[in-house]
């Protein structure tokens, strides 16, 4: 029987629901219908989840607060958060997940992804890996901080989907400030697997601030503008075009890891070889 859980993460709720897991609570960015809303992911309702008498709380390293989870902790509300940096994080994290909610591991399980699927013989560059179970947990009185990192993403020289030449990327995620993502991120690491090279996976901080004429020096291929975190659209495109052509794409593809992925990675790929890639 599957716990009583609360995703305080997009891309998690919309996993659960995928393996038939109907959480209890969801932030009010989670795709859903007829569930309890707790807050946002940045500022969670605390005593409308206590007042679910959740299980578990799931948390992750990217989208949410530590000092959220230590008050959850402090309640006596165990947590469970992920830190998902690469896609070779994703297939480990999935079983730290299902441990976390009682159902079947996925990556055995027939309704779960296979074991073969896209993204689990990627290395976690950390050299070490999530398991079932390893998750960062808090409990009552735990001292505890949310996530205990899981390494860095893949890099220039690591395995691509690609055997061809990378197409060069610029990932916009915020407009003002414009915003990207560096190598140590899921998204550039979900891009790379796909056969595109994010134009800054060099910056040293994983959301650097950066500006559109420094953009245009690096000379990118193409500019991919994410549906999310900001909602970039048809009427951006000419103050895109600044720094390369535009295309448009789905955000929950680019950085909602989970049981998308396998998916995302397809839709990426068959986009980079449209675009001649591979």
């Amino acid at each position: 029987m599957s716990r009583r859980a609360v995703s305080l993460v997009p891309s998690i709720t919309e996993t659960l629901l995928a393996w038939g897991v109907v959480p209890v609570g969801v932030t009010r960015f989670c795709e859903t219908e007829g569930i309890a809303l707790v807050g946002g992911t940045k500022n969670p309702d605390m005593e409308a989840i206590k007042a679910l008498a959740p299980d578990v709380v799931l948390m992750d390293e990217e989208e949410n607060r530590a000092p959220d989870a230590a008050r959850l902790a402090a309640e006596g509300i165990p947590v469970v958060a992920t830190a998902v940096r690469s896609v070779g994080d994703v297939g480990p994290a999935l079983g730290v997940l299902a441990d976390a909610v009682g159902v079947a591991d996925p990556a055995t399980d027939r309704e779960g992804p296979p074991q073969n699927w896209p993204g689990t013989g990627l290395p976690n560059e950390s050299g070490t890996a999530l398991r079932a179970g390893s998750g960062t947990v808090l409990g009552a009185g735990s001292g505890t901080v949310l996530g205990a990192g899981s390494g860095t993403a893949l890099g220039a020289g690591s395995g691509t989907a690609s055997s061809g030449a990378l197409l060069r990327v610029f990932v916009p995620i915020w407009r003002r400030p414009w915003m990207t993502v560096s190598g140590a991120t899921y998204g550039s690491s979900l891009l790379r697997a796909a056969g595109f090279e994010n134009i800054f996976a060099d910056a040293a901080d994983p959301y650097p601030t950066v500006e559109l004429d420094e953009v245009a020096r690096r000379r990118p291929d193409l500019v991919l503008a994410p549906s999310e975190p900001y909602a970039f659209a048809e009427r951006h495109r000419r103050e895109l075009e600044q720094a390369g052509p535009v295309v448009f794409v789905d955000g929950r593809d680019l950085f909602w890891w989970g049981s998308r992925t396998a998916g995302a990675l397809g839709r990426l790929r068959e986009m980079a070889n449209e675009l001649g890639v591979g």
